[in-house]
């Protein structure tokens, strides 16, 4: 594959010129196994190319947990350099959860997880759609309202900046505290509800007879594009473990 600005050979589909440090691929689609991941370049919604990386899983037994988190953690590895070659502006992602989680934790970039049916047309699919604004604030001043306690403690705050650190959240006012609810075992649980029709969603949290309901003002323009953020925002909740 050739640089489209100053056409030298690049080693791999979709990596970054180092000749005039041109960006050659926006996108990289990850489809994780868990033994292993292939990683699909993008264009706008031009598919540039494929790589796979592959690994061999340890013994999952007591005797390997430390085997088999090293392996985990140099799979993961392995995948987020790839894609530092690429310099893409998103990273999508789909699959297994904990190579998935290992390898958002080892790059910077915009992240998204995406359907795992078939996430590179997902992608390509939600990018002929009308691109949303970003906010470019610090997740800390997107907080106000007349209320400032968040229930559930860690996980709550937690849970408010995951929120708080997508892309296209411009506020979030959390709501009074219902204690009448029905008590629960499984402590703090988030969830994102439908969007309205200007786009904007709320976040339920709920910790044991506690329940708190927190308007989420998005970037959205409408409900489709209301429920993509909702999607977002959800898949961010569960790889953190809070759904």
């Amino acid at each position: 594959m050739r640089c489209g600005q100053c056409h030298s050979d690049l080693d791999r589909p979709g990596d970054y010129c180092l000749v005039c440090h041109t960006a050659t691929c926006d996108g990289v689609v990850v489809d994780f196994e868990r033994d292993a991941a292939t990683l699909t370049m993008l264009d706008g919604e031009t598919v540039l190319g494929e790589t796979t990386i592959t690994t061999v899983p340890e013994v999952d037994d007591d005797t390997d947990d430390r085997a088999t988190v090293v392996e985990l953690r140099n799979f993961a590895g392995r995948v987020a350099d790839e894609i530092q070659r690429k310099r893409p502006e998103t990273v999508f992602a789909a699959g297994e959860r904990e190579p998935l989680r290992e390898a958002r934790r080892q790059l910077h970039y915009e992240f998204y997880r995406v359907p795992d049916d078939d996430p590179v047309q997902a992608v390509i699919d939600r990018r002929g759609n009308r691109a949303l604004e970003v906010v470019d604030i610090p997740p800390r001043e997107k907080i106000g309202g007349s209320h400032s306690t968040i229930i559930g403690d860690r996980r709550g705050r937690k849970a408010i900046s995951v929120v708080a650190d997508h892309p296209h959240i411009k506020k979030i006012i959390p709501g009074p505290i219902d204690a009448g609810g029905i008590g629960s075992q499984q402590g703090l649980r988030a969830k994102i509800t439908r969007a309205d029709t200007n786009g904007n969603v709320r976040m339920l949290l709920r910790d044991g007879s506690s329940v708190q309901e927190n308007r989420l003002v998005t970037t959205a323009m409408d409900l489709e594009t209301g429920e993509r953020v909702r999607a977002d925002l959800n898949n961010a909740l569960a790889e953190a473990e809070l759904q």
